[in-house]
Protein backbone atom coordinates (compact mmCIF):
# COMPACT_ATOMS: atom_id res chain seq x y z
CA UNK A 1 0.00 0.00 0.00
CA UNK A 2 1.30 3.43 -0.92
CA UNK A 3 0.88 6.55 1.22
CA UNK A 4 -2.65 8.02 1.23
CA UNK A 5 -2.77 11.83 1.44
CA UNK A 6 -5.97 13.65 2.49
CA UNK A 7 -6.92 17.12 3.74
CA UNK A 8 -9.46 18.01 6.43
CA UNK A 9 -10.67 21.45 7.48
CA UNK A 10 -12.65 22.87 10.41
CA UNK A 11 -13.16 26.60 11.07
CA UNK A 12 -9.72 28.00 10.13
CA UNK A 13 -7.74 24.81 10.91
CA UNK A 14 -6.26 22.78 8.04
CA UNK A 15 -4.92 19.25 8.54
CA UNK A 16 -2.86 17.31 6.00
CA UNK A 17 -2.78 13.59 6.77
CA UNK A 18 -0.42 10.95 5.36
CA UNK A 19 -1.55 7.37 6.13
CA UNK A 20 0.66 4.32 5.51
CA UNK A 21 0.72 0.74 6.80
CA UNK A 22 2.51 0.38 10.11
CA UNK A 23 2.13 -0.19 13.83
CA UNK A 24 -0.31 2.58 14.81
CA UNK A 25 2.06 5.51 15.43
CA UNK A 26 0.37 8.91 15.12
CA UNK A 27 2.63 11.98 14.91
CA UNK A 28 1.21 15.50 14.79
CA UNK A 29 3.59 18.28 13.72
CA UNK A 30 6.58 15.98 14.47
CA UNK A 31 5.30 15.36 18.02
CA UNK A 32 3.50 12.38 19.49
CA UNK A 33 -0.32 12.51 19.48
CA UNK A 34 -0.50 12.48 23.30
CA UNK A 35 1.96 15.39 23.53
CA UNK A 36 0.16 17.56 20.98
CA UNK A 37 -3.46 16.85 21.97
CA UNK A 38 -3.17 16.65 25.75
CA UNK A 39 -6.80 16.05 26.77
CA UNK A 40 -8.46 12.66 26.45
CA UNK A 41 -11.43 14.12 24.55
CA UNK A 42 -9.24 15.44 21.73
CA UNK A 43 -7.27 12.17 21.54
CA UNK A 44 -10.57 10.28 21.31
CA UNK A 45 -11.74 12.55 18.46
CA UNK A 46 -8.54 11.91 16.49
CA UNK A 47 -8.68 8.12 17.01
CA UNK A 48 -12.44 7.85 16.33
CA UNK A 49 -12.17 6.84 12.63
CA UNK A 50 -9.81 3.97 13.58
CA UNK A 51 -12.02 2.87 16.48
CA UNK A 52 -15.20 2.76 14.38
CA UNK A 53 -13.55 0.88 11.50
CA UNK A 54 -11.73 -1.43 13.95
CA UNK A 55 -8.29 -0.68 12.45
CA UNK A 56 -6.49 0.47 15.64
CA UNK A 57 -2.74 -0.17 15.39
CA UNK A 58 -2.83 -0.96 11.66
CA UNK A 59 -1.69 2.34 10.12
CA UNK A 60 1.03 4.90 10.79
CA UNK A 61 -0.16 8.49 10.48
CA UNK A 62 1.80 11.70 9.92
CA UNK A 63 -0.18 14.90 10.37
CA UNK A 64 0.66 18.51 9.51
CA UNK A 65 -1.92 20.82 11.04
CA UNK A 66 -2.03 24.61 11.31
CA UNK A 67 -4.50 27.42 11.97
CA UNK A 68 -7.39 27.73 14.38
CA UNK A 69 -7.49 26.41 17.92
CA UNK A 70 -6.72 23.02 19.42
CA UNK A 71 -10.30 21.68 19.14
CA UNK A 72 -10.70 22.82 15.53
CA UNK A 73 -7.38 21.17 14.69
CA UNK A 74 -8.46 17.87 16.27
CA UNK A 75 -11.71 17.88 14.30
CA UNK A 76 -9.85 18.75 11.09
CA UNK A 77 -7.54 15.75 11.67
CA UNK A 78 -10.59 13.54 12.30
CA UNK A 79 -12.18 14.57 8.98
CA UNK A 80 -8.94 13.97 7.07
CA UNK A 81 -8.48 10.54 8.68
CA UNK A 82 -12.08 9.60 7.89
CA UNK A 83 -11.56 10.54 4.24
CA UNK A 84 -8.34 8.51 4.16
CA UNK A 85 -10.08 5.45 5.65
CA UNK A 86 -12.74 5.68 2.92
CA UNK A 87 -10.06 5.74 0.21
CA UNK A 88 -8.30 2.73 1.73
CA UNK A 89 -11.49 0.66 1.88
CA UNK A 90 -14.82 1.79 0.38
CA UNK A 91 -16.68 -0.36 2.95
CA UNK A 92 -15.60 2.10 5.66
CA UNK A 93 -17.86 4.76 4.14
CA UNK A 94 -20.97 2.93 5.34
CA UNK A 95 -19.58 2.92 8.89
CA UNK A 96 -18.32 6.51 9.05
CA UNK A 97 -21.10 8.37 7.19
CA UNK A 98 -23.93 7.63 9.69
CA UNK A 99 -21.65 8.87 12.51
CA UNK A 100 -21.23 12.21 10.68
CA UNK A 101 -17.46 11.92 10.32
CA UNK A 102 -17.43 12.59 6.56
CA UNK A 103 -19.37 15.87 6.83
CA UNK A 104 -17.38 19.09 6.57
CA UNK A 105 -18.69 21.40 9.32
CA UNK A 106 -19.33 24.72 7.53
CA UNK A 107 -19.69 26.88 10.65
CA UNK A 108 -17.20 29.74 10.59
CA UNK A 109 -16.77 32.93 12.61
CA UNK A 110 -18.98 35.70 11.27
CA UNK A 111 -17.09 38.82 10.22
CA UNK A 112 -17.24 42.04 12.21
CA UNK A 113 -19.27 44.78 10.52
CA UNK A 114 -18.24 48.44 10.48
CA UNK A 115 -20.22 50.74 12.78
CA UNK A 116 -20.75 47.84 15.20
CA UNK A 117 -18.91 46.50 18.23
CA UNK A 118 -18.77 42.88 16.97
CA UNK A 119 -20.47 40.80 14.29
CA UNK A 120 -23.96 41.34 15.71
CA UNK A 121 -23.48 43.39 18.88
CA UNK A 122 -24.14 47.09 18.37
CA UNK A 123 -22.90 50.15 20.23
CA UNK A 124 -25.29 51.39 22.92
CA UNK A 125 -28.13 53.40 21.43
CA UNK A 126 -28.87 56.81 22.91
CA UNK A 127 -32.12 58.49 21.98
CA UNK A 128 -31.19 61.86 23.54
Amino acid sequence: MEVVHKIGRRKTAVARVYVSEGSGNITVNKRDLNDYFTTGTLQYKVRQPFTLTETDGTYDVKVNVYGGGITGQAEAVRLALSRAMCEIDIENRGILKPEGLLTRDPRMVERKKFGQKKARKKFQFSKR
